[in-house]
């Protein structure tokens, strides 16, 4: 029986990038557990935690948690993203799906065409790296 996975991620603003992984990975925020700290601290009435949901109930949970220091250098683990898997037209679903990553506050770094395969490398709204294949 394989182990039940959460990813944590450390961020500045927990619920805009809860919102923008939700819209990238098909996910739905999740309501806080009763009793579990939302806020308090410096921060009082802000968020210190925000996660989300596969509605599926297939993938990880994703907790998304506040720090107050921006990242710094490049993630030693990022996420591959993969929006064309199944599609008849895998580069044009990649496209569209980075457009909208686009809209909701990704930066588009690069496109990569090597022997292994084709991908984009986006930044989240808080420079988090991942790739989009």
């Amino acid at each position: 029986m394989a182990i039940p996975l959460q990813i944590t991620v450390d961020a500045r603003e927990p619920r805009r990038l809860a919102a923008f992984w939700a819209v990238a990975l098909g996910y739905v925020l999740q309501p806080p557990r009763p009793g579990y700290l939302v806020s308090g601290g410096a921060d009082a009435g802000e968020e210190q935690y925000t996660a989300i949901v596969d509605p599926a109930g297939f993938g990880p949970r994703i907790l998304f948690q506040r720090v107050p220091e921006p990242k710094r250098l490049k993630n030693r683990v990022h996420l591959d993203v993969n929006a064309g898997h199944g599609a008849t037209d895998r580069r044009a679903a990649v496209r569209s799906h980075m457009s909208q990553l686009v809209a909701a506050g990704a930066t588009v770094v690069r496109e990569m065409q090597e022997e292994s395969g084709w991908w984009i490398v986006l930044t989240d709204p808080e420079g988090n790296e991942f790739c989009l294949q």
